[in-house]
């Protein structure tokens, strides 16, 4: 059942009972109308070289979560979903230590976040600053349910990091609700603005959407400098968005002026055919969409090739992200997560056995994501 309050706890002390070896549970999702059954097991007691163990604190519910369960995007079952989440390092596996994304070597007792993937950092993908479509990719919360690696996802009390996982620390300050997020959707965002490839300073940003990529990427963008319009059908969306720094906020479809209403970039999260079409016809010249929401099937958007080329026109999509994604969405939370109602996007405080209740109530609406404490 949800609670009234909201999961803000801070990071906690490792003990010896978290540790290689001792008990563990995992939520193993069984498939679409199937929910979900807590399963004990142990954590593991022998990692591979490269391996991390890590205590997962908090992990949040992601839309994406919402759609595998509910049928709207494909997903292997069984498996352990979940891949927003922040934890404990308890264990690095032998042999040189894993580094974290600025450098330094990890190890137990570091609060940190990891990335959504593990690149194999050796194929012609990786190789080309690609790592986000490795060929040999395995994603957090994404993957069947094998003897191998049960640990696999943030809807557990563990998880077993491989080798190529993204690491970052979270200074202790950013609470449990405001870091976890950064593992999805906070890194989306880092990348999508990075894609614009320009100066966000004085730019005419357009965001599509206000539900937690989009505030975040109006926060991002509004603190960097730009002038920021946020576009949602939701009243208190707007107004959300409006408290995240947005100048301006519409409703999809609204009538605009001409000229005066042209933007630098504009950056699509709902996913919607028409919020696409919207957006690219919303650019000034030189304009850039960067398309991210579009993460479902959905009606084809026909595009002018005539009014992409005479006005200069980039169209790049971003899908996942770069290791120095998540540094920088973890770097600007803590500089400026006091500076924007993050705490309020994350609702309730479920344990693992309440994770049916946890996906229904995201799924009908309200704060963008749930918490899942595993340890409950």
């Amino acid at each position: 059942m949800e609670q009234s309050q909201t999961a803000d706890a801070g990071p906690r002390t490792p003990s010896i009972a978290d540790g290689v070896g001792g008990p563990a549970r995992y939520a193993r999702w069984d498939g679409v109308g199937r929910g979900f059954t807590v399963v004990s097991t142990a954590a593991p007691r022998d990692l591979a070289p490269g391996e991390v163990l890590a205590r997962v604190d908090l992990a949040t519910v992601c839309g994406s979560d919402v759609h595998s369960v509910f049928g709207r995007r494909s997903s292997p079952a069984p498996g352990v979903l979940g891949h927003e989440q922040v934890g404990t390092v308890l264990a690095v596996g032998p042999g040189t230590p894993p580094l974290r994304v600025d450098g330094v070597p990890i190890e137990p007792g570091m609060r940190v976040v990891w990335s959504v993937a593990a690149s194999c950092e050796q194929c012609d993908r990786c190789e080309a600053d690609l790592p986000q479509k490795c060929r040999r990719l395995l994603k957090y919360g994404h993957e069947p349910l094998t003897d191998s690696w049960v640990l696999s996802g943030g809807f557990a009390t563990h998880c077993v990091l491989q080798p190529g996982t993204a690491v970052v620390a979270v200074p202790a300050e950013v609470p449990d609700t405001v870091a976890a997020p950064a593992s999805c959707a906070t890194a989306t965002v880092a990348a999508v603005l990075g894609a614009a490839n320009r100066s966000l300073a004085g730019a005419r940003v357009l965001v599509a959407g206000a539900g937690m990529l989009g505030l975040t990427a109006v926060a991002m963008a509004a603190q960097a400098g730009a002038l920021v319009t946020a576009v949602d059908p939701d009243p208190a969306r707007r107004a959300s968005a409006r408290r995240f720094g947005a100048a301006d906020t519409r409703e999809p479809g609204a009538d605009q002026d001409a000229d005066s209403d042209e933007f630098d970039i504009a950056v699509e999260l709902s996913g919607s055919s028409e919020s696409v079409r919207d957006c690219l016809d919303s650019l000034t010249v030189g304009g850039t969409l960067v398309l991210a929401g579009s993460v479902t099937p959905s009606p084809a958007v026909a595009v002018d090739p005539e009014r992409v080329v005479r006005r200069l026109l980039t169209i790049v999509g971003v899908h996942n992200y770069r290791p120095a994604d998540l540094q920088r969405a973890v770097d600007f939370l803590a500089a400026h997560h006091t500076a924007y109602p993050f705490t309020e996007l994350v609702a309730g405080r479920y344990g693992l056995d309440e994770l049916d209740a946890a996906l229904a109530s995201a799924r009908d609406g309200g704060a963008p994501r749930r918490a899942v404490v595993p340890t409950l």
